[in-house]
Formats: structure tokens, sequence, C-alpha cells
């Protein structure tokens, strides 16, 4: 089992930035994949970023190439999310999870996290 606790969402202006945090509960975290989601009112969730096991590989969703960093601490049992030039479409739900990169921007869950709110203003 792995429990996931996502914090650092909040209300920040476009271009702004923010830094989501998502610990895990479990002596077998370095052995997931670990990924985040998000989900805007009226959406699917969608896969924003991706990151492998050793921190080697990551993946980005286009919309947030270049402004979205993805990474993780294995032995602090965390992943991060550094949002830079915010948006107002980034407005949503944030959500971690823990499974498996199946694929080019394909990830398939095991855990999610409980979801912080991330709120951009114009």
């Amino acid at each position: 089992q792995v429990q996931l606790v996502e914090s650092g969402g909040g209300l920040v202006q476009a271009g702004g930035s923010l830094r989501l945090s998502c610990a895990a509960s479990g002596r077998t975290f370095s052995s997931y994949c670990m990924g985040w989601f998000r989900q805007a009112p009226g959406k699917e969730r969608e896969l924003v970023a991706a990151i492998s096991w050793s921190g080697g590989n990551t993946y980005y969703a286009d919309s947030v190439k270049g402004r979205f960093t993805i990474s993780r601490d294995n032995v602090k049992n965390t992943v991060y999310l550094q949002m830079n030039s915010l948006k107002p479409e980034d407005t949503a739900v944030y959500y971690c999870a823990a499974g498996r990169i199946v694929g080019t921007g394909i990830f398939k869950h095991e855990y999610w996290g409980q979801g912080t709110q991330v709120t951009v203003s114009s």
C-alpha cells in the first residue's frame, strides 16, 4: 500500500509560480513511477507530467512543456511539481499518482492522492 498526500496548492496570479509536493508513505516508493494529473471543472482528468522510478526519464504534456518540472527524492519519498509562468488555464485540482508508465504519455495509476487545488487568476 502507498498513501499519497499532496500539498502546495493555492491561489496565484498569472505568471506566478507554485511548487506542489506529494509525500508518499511506504517503503516501496522508489519502485513506482510517479505522475501528476489535473482535472478542471467539467473536464476529464489529464496527465500533466510523469517521472520514472529512478528519475531518469520524464514526460510532459505539451501544454506545460517548458513551464513545469517534475522531480523526485527517493530518500524523502516525495515527488514535486514546480510550476512556473502559470496561466489561468492551469487552474484545476492537481493529483499525484503512483503507478507505471506504460507508453509515451500513458500512465497506469495504482494509487491516487486526495488532490490539491491550484487557482490562477488573470
